[in-house]
This record gives structure tokens, sequence and C-alpha cells, in this order.
């Protein structure tokens, strides 16, 4: 199973999926249900109104999550198997005591993310590069992670596609 990403799409794809202010919007509905969107900047004090909003619009822009009628803010499909793929790269990183042995849930992810990257991308011919493409402490465990997050981004290659602004007429 493989599906191509430029390193441009990479990028866009780990910079969007690494957002701290997404990660912890997303893991907040996976474990605690629907958020009332005024009841969001209680809900997560420490993002800024700035990085609610972005992380919010970001969300349903990509099909992450929805406003539920009477409920509030919850996950799509899509987003319950973002929160499941986060669940998985930050335990791989708590094992190998990644970035650091004491650091922060959306640190980890951003930190397994990062490492995958270069594997993601078709510089190195037809397909997807090999997993040697990835260094690091581990990195040989990476197999299941790298073949969750593929399976993701191949479900919702929008994610990993930039959008193009339209052209002005």
């Amino acid at each position: 199973m493989s599906t191509p990403f430029t390193p441009a799409e990479v990028r866009h794809a780990v910079e969007l999926l690494a957002s701290r202010s997404l990660i912890r919007l997303v893991t907040e509905i996976d474990d605690n249900g629907a958020i009332p969107p005024r009841r969001l900047a209680g809900t997560l004090p420490d993002l800024s109104t700035h990085h609610l909003r972005s992380a919010s619009d970001t969300a349903r822009t990509h099909g992450l999550i929805r406003v539920a009628s009477g409920a509030g803010l919850e996950l799509t499909d899509s987003g319950s198997e973002l929160a499941d793929l986060y669940d998985a790269v930050a335990r791989w990183a708590r094992r190998h005591a990644v970035p650091a042995p004491v650091c922060e849930f959306s640190r980890r992810v951003r930190h397994v993310l990062d490492l995958l990257a270069p594997s993601l991308t078709t510089e190195h011919g037809d397909g997807l590069a090999p997993l040697s493409a990835v260094t690091g402490a581990g990195a040989a465990g990476l197999a299941r992670p790298r073949t969750l997050l593929i399976q993701w981004l191949a479900a919702n290659p929008q994610v990993a596609r930039a959008f193009e602004p339209e052209p002005v007429a």
C-alpha cells in the first residue's frame, strides 16, 4: 500500500496534523465528548482565542469535526480515526521516551510525525521512501505508526493537498 506524496504535501500534512491546538481539540473531544462552541475557551483554557478559532476552522474545513445540533462540536469518523492515530504515535513516543522522558502529549505527536515525514515522500522513486529513511531512537519500531499514518492520509487526502486559492477573475 503506497500513496504518493510530494515533499510539499508531506510538509503541509505534518504541519496541519502536528498543530498543538488541533491535537488538543481533537483529543479533548475524543476523550470527553462533544464541546458546546460557547464552552470551547473554558474547556481548553491553555489555548488563545485565535488558536481555538484556527483549530476549529481547520478541523471543520478538513472534515474532522462537525457541529451537532444540541451537542456542540463532535468528531467525525475521520476525526475519531485521527484521535486513534494520535494515541498510537504518542504511545510509541512514550515507550521510547522521545523527544524526552517527560513531555506534553502534543509534543510527542509532533516529534513522531516529524520522524515519519521523510519516509512519506515520493523523492525516492515511484513509491514511498523506505522506512529506513527514518532515523533516531527506536526508528525500527515505527512501522505500525507509519502504516496508520499512511492509511489515514490515504483516506483523507485533503489534508496533504494544500488548498489552492481560487484565481481572481
